[in-house]
Order: C-alpha cells, then structure tokens, then sequence
C-alpha cells in the first residue's frame, strides 16, 4: 500500500473522534496552562514545599541505596510514579466516562466508550436515501444502519388496508404502517420496547382488533401534535432512538389509482391488489399533492440512492409518483439503485422476470429513474419454492442480460436470506451498497 494510501486510511480511521481530539487537546492544553501559571505566580510559596520534600525522599533513599546510586534512584522513582499518575488518570477517565454514559443511558450493551465511539463513526457514515414501503424497505434499513446512521427511510402512504386503513379511515390521518415498520428497523432502543411497538391485538379484542401499539402510538402523538403528522413520527424516533429518519414522502391524504389491462378503473392498493388483472397505468389523487421539502433534500444530498425493494406498484411506485421526486432522484450526482425483489408478489408481479420490474417502473413513471440494478441470483431450495408456489408466488428469474442489454449497471449475487421465509439478506445487501458507494468517491 502506498503512503497516500495509508495516509487516506489513518484519516478516515481517526475522522469520527476529531471533535473529541480536539476536546482533550485542550484539556491537556488547560492543564499545562494551569500548572505553568501556578508555579509562576506562586513559586516563592511552593518552592519551600517542594525542596523539603525532594530533601526527604533524598534522605529516605540514601538510607537504602549504597553512597553515589541516590540521584539514579530518585530519578527512577519520578518516572515510576509519573507512570502510575497516568494509569490512574486512564482508569478514572474510563470509568467516569463509563458511568456517565451510562446514566445518561441505561440501556447501553458493552463497552460504554466503545459504543459511544461506534456511534461516532456511524455518524460520519455516508448519506443514504432509501426510498420504498412494505416489509422490503425495512429489511434494507435493518442492513444499512449498521454503516451509518446518516439514513433518511422515504416511505409511501398510499396503505389501506389493516389498521392503517382503518386509522386513516377513522380518524382521517396518513397511515403509519410501514412508517412504523422503518422506525423499528432503525431503533436502537431495547427489543422489549420494539416487539411492544409491532405487537397486534389478537382479533378477539374488539375495537382494537388487528391494530398495532405502534400505530395507535403514532396515532395519538398525532393528535398531542394537533395533526402534525411529521412531528408526531419524530417524537416516535425519539421514543425508539432510531438511527436515521424516517419521512412519508407525502404529507397530504393521497389514493392509489389503477387502470387495469381489462379496462377497469380501481381505487385504493387493497383492491389494486385483488383486482386479479394486470396494471397498465398508476396515478394518485390528488395528482398534485406536495413532497416534502426535507425529502427533496434528503435526495439531492445523498451519497447513494437506494429504490425498493418492496412491492413494485403498491410500495415502490407510489413515491415516485409524488410531483417533484422523479425530477429531484435523476439531478442526484450519487449512483441510484434499484433493489429487485426476491420472490414475485400474486396481484402485483405475478410472472415478473427482474428486467421486467424495471420495465414496469419505466412504464408507469415514464422515464428512467436508477442507473444501477441489484438482483439476486441465488435459488432458495425445492421444499420452500415449492411452499411459496401455493400462495402463486415464486423467484423473481435474474435476466441479467436483459438488464445490460437496457443500459443498466448490475450488482448480482448472492442476496438471499431463506430460512422459513425467502426474503433479502440485509447484511450481504448493505455491504455491497457500502463497496459501490466507496467506488464512486
């Protein structure tokens, strides 16, 4: 490795404790500062002092050491103790600063130091934009806030059915299920208190049947906030110490609008879904709700762009469908990518090859979002295709010719994570996002 080289990997080592370098250079710095002054301004009171009790520890020496050895013995001495005042400065710094942390929060696991300077360099980490809904954009989240915590999540709102459906029904507000889904996915907060937040009343519970504690959660910081909805999710990220945000990349009151190959017209994701036709053309209603400001922002600012995974047309579709997000996505100077499901989804993507979900966001956005494509080329075994096979599921065929032959970059491999269920592999996924965005710099 060349001296630029190690020179470039010692900043980046030592970049996420700059500011407290800093802080203990000055420290130092004081101290000096201090003792210099002392001893200049006080020398003919501490200079008496101190001759009397080097004059002592002279004296105590020789009575030990043969005639000549007593000012090695004494210079010794000094270091040894100098040694010692250091180790006992280190121990103190250490479990004071431990202590500390600690109070200020209890439930830090290991090595409290070595966890605040982990989150340091996860604060220095790179800016990722993550934009999708469902299940797949959360597990990406799982991935990704293990390299930094600069995260903003994108998330759609055009959800319908369960408890979101009913909470936006009832009470007229933005449907937080998959934003509740991304704020645990980024939670640092202890798991009792994330498995509180997805926990779902059982459906012999009455009014609350089938709701989640996270979204009534939402539901009532919305109305302690008298509607605001961005406020109300970002009390639930302090509640949940999440690493990153997590925006709707809508606030107004939207419905997904399909026209199907049939010639049908149908409204809302629930019935988009069990229409059992193919979607020709999507829209929201209103057409000209507003992005947010911050998720413009947070796209032009970011170091990487990631799109889905997550129901093509349901859960990816939709935020690009807000006015102002395709436009801001292609002026982005970072690579875009898009993160091809594993498995196809029945009403949705039924029969889709990879290169034919790209076609189907070309189609209904009408233009060319992402410059790069990941695809799983990895085959979960026979028993469970053939358990996904029942529910007229099954593994989305990595074209990847197809994908090259449309002018797209690839990032194929093996993504999957199949135990009961095949889903992406939030590990392997983050860490090659991490390589692409190294390579870009």
């Amino acid at each position: 490795m060349s001296l630029t080289g190690r020179s470039m990997r010692l900043r980046k080592l030592f970049r996420p404790t700059r500011e407290l370098q800093w802080a203990l250079f000055a420290l130092v710095l004081g101290l000096v500062s201090l003792c210099a002054g002392f001893l200049l301004s006080f020398k003919g009171l501490l200079r008496p002092g101190l001759e009397r009790a080097v004059q002592a520890t002279r004296d105590a020496v020789e009575g030990y050491v043969p005639d000549g050895q007593a000012p090695q013995t004494i210079h010794l001495l000094g270091g040894l103790l100098i040694l010692l005042g250091l180790y006992l400065v280190w121990v103190g710094f250490r479990r004071g600063s431990s202590h500390f942390l600690s109070t200020l929060n209890p439930g830090l696991r290991g090595g409290s130091v070595d966890v605040y300077l982990r989150r340091l360099q996860l604060a220095e980490g790179p800016r990722v934009a993550a934009i999708g809904g469902g299940t797949g954009l959360s597990t990406l989240l799982r991935g990704l806030k293990n390299h930094t915590s600069n995260i903003t999540a994108i998330v759609t709102v055009t959800d319908d059915g369960g408890s979101s459906g009913r909470l936006k029904k009832d009470k007229g507000m933005i449907p937080p299920g998959d934003i509740r889904n991304c704020l645990v996915a980024l939670a640092d907060a202890e798991k009792s208190m994330t498995d509180l937040f997805q926990h779902r009343f059982r459906e012999d519970s009455g009014a609350l049947s089938g709701h989640s504690i996270g979204n009534l959660l939402i539901a009532a910081l919305t109305d302690q906030h008298k509607g605001d909805f961005e406020r109300a999710v970002q009390a639930a990220s302090d509640v949940l110490a999440i690493r990153g945000r997590v925006l709707p990349s809508t606030l107004s009151q939207v419905n997904l609008v399909a026209r199907l190959a049939d010639g049908r017209e149908v409204t809302g994701e629930t019935a988009i879904v069990e229409s059992g036709s193919a979607i020709q053309e999507l829209r929201l209603e209103p057409a000209d709700c507003a992005p947010q400001s911050s998720v413009l922002e947070a796209i032009r600012d970011a170091d990487l762009l990631c799109i889905g995974p997550g129901s093509v047309f349901t859960s990816v579709v939709p935020n690009l469908l807000v006015p102002g997000v395709v436009e801001a996505i292609r002026a982005a100077a970072c690579p875009k990518v898009y993160i091809c499901n594993v498995m196809t989804q029945p009403g949705e993507s039924e029969g889709f090859t990879a290169a034919q979900h790209v076609d189907a966001i070309e189609r209904i956005v009408g233009r060319r979002v992402f410059d790069w494509v990941l695809v799983n080329t990895a085959v979960p075994s026979d028993e469970l295709l053939e358990k996904y096979r029942d529910s007229r599921q099954h593994r989305v065929e990595a074209d990847v010719d197809q994908i090259h032959r449309k002018g797209y970059r690839l990032i194929a491999g093996n993504f999957m994570n199949a135990t009961d269920v095949v889903r992406h592999d939030p590990v392997r996924v983050a860490d090659r996002l991490m390589h692409l965005i190294e390579h870009n710099r």
